[in-house]
């Protein structure tokens, strides 16, 4: 007799973000049926026995399912075995496109925490139709990378009362008890390698682009402005930098989608990080420069690879940041957007932006609690409230598949999740 088809399988389960993931999973799925997967039976029992004794619950029980990456038959096997596939093994670059076609193929929606734009717009180029067809949602983008900045515009847009024109965003991060006085790490070392590869073929996105996009989008007035390279800004009140994650494109990405399908006028939007003083901001523009170049060269690449606690000034290690140091850690993204109020006529407004608004979401532990709650969180939204989500599936970013759930709400429930609210509306 066939195995029982499980709601939700964790892939990846043994690497860093994977052991975390089954963690929350323990309150995040309580009402559903799940499983880890990975290549190593050990290895996967002994994070059910490590997150088990974390989370004061016996995971002896969980369903493990061994799949290797190199092996598309076990991917498919794995996939034929859930609803929703929870994809932790990145860099996706390299490991995410076997199973997203496993997942399509067996009719089993996907969703992972990429930040890689390449990735992302690559699946869509060639996997969307596809998963429309098989009725599949694949979902990219669903941890840290972005859901803040992506469903933080669906929650102005449900708050703004009125058209939005444009969205500015600014990233903190903060360590309660001071600074990482332990001299730990931050980042993982997956992490890194995904931003090595992803700035070294920067220059790919412009080619997989004119294909994925053979029309470009209107262009709306006014038009949101590039702050300056580094500036102070009275909105966080420190000095910001533009923001180089995925963010952006993300957001871009479901703002056209949203555009075509409901011909609503399209969100512009720009990302900043924000720093205590010019000091700080210099250096980690001055360092970010620096891993710019050198991810251009094979050797630059090879050196930020073999030494990336040396390049980092000590944030990135192979053995990622401490317990300690994750629950220190908290972030807060404060949102400020620009517009018209709602007019009786329905003409499209015009002359310079009146009504503004300003959000904030924030949360603990960005890479690796609230990354995972969002991850998982997205998986369960498809599961119960497939029937709010657009079409019949496709290769979506998280803005445009969840707009019209309950996301949000899911998300501000959990311990290691994120709270969204309004700090001023003028």
């Amino acid at each position: 007799m066939a195995a029982e088809r499980l709601d939700v399988i964790i892939f990846g389960a043994s690497g860093f973000t994977g052991k975390y993931t089954v963690f929350e999973a323990v309150s995040v799925l309580a009402d559903l049926k799940w499983g880890i997967a990975g290549r190593n039976r050990k290895k996967l029992e002994a994070v059910l026995e490590d997150m088990g004794t974390k989370a004061n619950k016996n995971l002896k029980n969980t369903p493990i399912i061994i799949a290797d990456i190199d092996d598309q038959s076990s991917l498919l096997e794995m996939a034929k075995r859930c609803r929703v596939l929870v994809n932790c093994c990145g860099p996706y670059r390299f490991y995410g496109e076997p199973v997203v076609r496993a997942c399509i193929e067996a009719g089993t929606h996907h969703v992972d925490v990429s930040g890689e734009p390449q990735y992302m717009e690559t699946m869509q180029l060639k996997y969307h139709r596809e998963a429309q067809e098989r009725n599949v949602y694949v979902v990219s983008a669903c941890g840290f990378d972005s859901i803040p900045a992506d469903m933080g515009i669906v929650f102005i847009e449900k708050n703004f009362d009125g058209i939005v024109n444009s969205v500015e965003t600014y990233l903190q991060s903060y360590t309660k008890g001071g600074s990482n006085s332990g001299g730990g790490a931050g980042i993982h070392f997956g992490t890194w390698e995904s931003a090595v590869y992803g700035l070294a073929h920067a220059n790919e996105l412009r080619g997989i682009r004119q294909k994925l996009y053979s029309e470009k989008m209107p262009r709306f007035e006014p038009v949101l402005k590039h702050r300056p390279l580094i500036f102070r800004s009275e909105i966080v009140n420190g000095v910001c930098l533009p923001f180089p994650g995925s963010d952006r494109s993300v957001v871009m990405r479901s703002q056209r989608f949203i555009y075509e399908q409901e011909k609503k006028r399209p969100v512009q939007m720009h990302a900043y990080v924000a720093f205590g003083s010019y000091v700080t901001a210099c250096l980690v523009a001055l360092a970010a420069v620096s891993f710019g170049l050198l991810a251009k060269f094979s050797l630059g690449r090879r050196l930020l690879l073999k030494y990336p606690r040396l390049f980092s000034f000590g944030f990135v290690s192979h053995e990622g940041p401490s317990e300690a140091a994750m629950e220190r850690t908290y972030f807060a993204m404060t949102m400020k957007a620009l517009g018209w109020p709602k007019t009786d006529n329905n003409n499209p407004p015009s002359g310079a932006p009146t009504k503004s608004l300003m959000v904030r979401v924030s949360g603990p532990n960005p890479g690796y609690g609230a990354t995972c709650v969002a991850l998982l969180s997205t998986a369960k939204t498809i599961l119960k409230e497939n029937d709010k989500m657009p079409g019949t599936g496709g290769v979506l970013p998280p803005g445009a598949a969840f707009a019209k759930t309950s996301l949000i709400s899911e998300l501000e429930k959990h311990d290691h999740g994120m709270k969204f609210e309004i700090l001023a509306n003028k």
